[in-house]
């Protein structure tokens, strides 16, 4: 699904991976990581997809929301799980959505 998102600006966090092989737990974490993120002050909606490279857009109200998110204890905990057992490799970047328009 597409995330309805406000007017503009408000910020984007791209995260693009590639994950290890088997699942060891990430399917359960990744839901509870989207249902957490969905209540956090600023959050605005997700999107994502996977083939052989998996990307997840979050959307959020300002850069001060995306660092509170960050900084969640366990989102700390899945972002360690991430590094040790779930992504060979993965990439954040961080934008400024200054225009949207689709149909």
């Amino acid at each position: 699904m597409i995330a309805s998102t406000p007017a503009t600006p408000y910020y984007a966090v791209i995260f693009t991976s590639l994950r290890t092989e088997g699942d060891n737990g990430y399917e359960d974490m990744s839901n509870k990581m989207v249902e957490l993120a969905q209540q956090q002050p600023g959050y605005l909606g997700i999107e994502s997809a996977r083939n052989e490279i998996g990307i997840t857009v979050s959307y959020w109200k300002t850069l001060e929301a995306i660092k509170s998110w960050k900084s969640n204890v366990d989102h700390q905990l899945a972002q360690k799980l991430g590094r040790e057992k779930w992504y060979s490799q993965y990439k954040i970047r961080i934008c400024k959505v200054e225009r949207d328009y689709g149909f």
